[in-house]
């Protein structure tokens, strides 16, 4: 795998984990607006912490999936993934 293809891999990895992240550690505000009854935003997003947490999960992931790209136990080349002759 080329530094494109495992950068663009890591992002794919990273944008997909930061939405399954977002939901973690968010309570609705305490106080309804008094005119509608909405919580809207949480309080506090803690954005800081949900952002490493994103970045390490996804480094995690990104090295098990590149250990299984480069070992080649997955491969469309050779096996019974490969594609028929022509």
């Amino acid at each position: 795998m080329g530094w494109f293809t495992g950068t663009v891999f890591y992002v794919l990895i990273w944008w997909t984990v930061l939405f399954a992240v977002l939901p973690l550690w968010t309570k609705p505000s305490a106080d309804p607006d008094p005119a509608t009854g909405w919580r809207g935003a949480p309080d506090s997003a803690r954005m800081g912490r949900k952002l490493l947490v994103t970045t390490l999960i996804s480094l995690l992931i990104w090295c098990a999936v590149a250990a299984v790209i480069e070992s080649g136990v997955i491969s469309f080349r050779h096996g019974p993934l490969a594609l028929p002759d022509q």
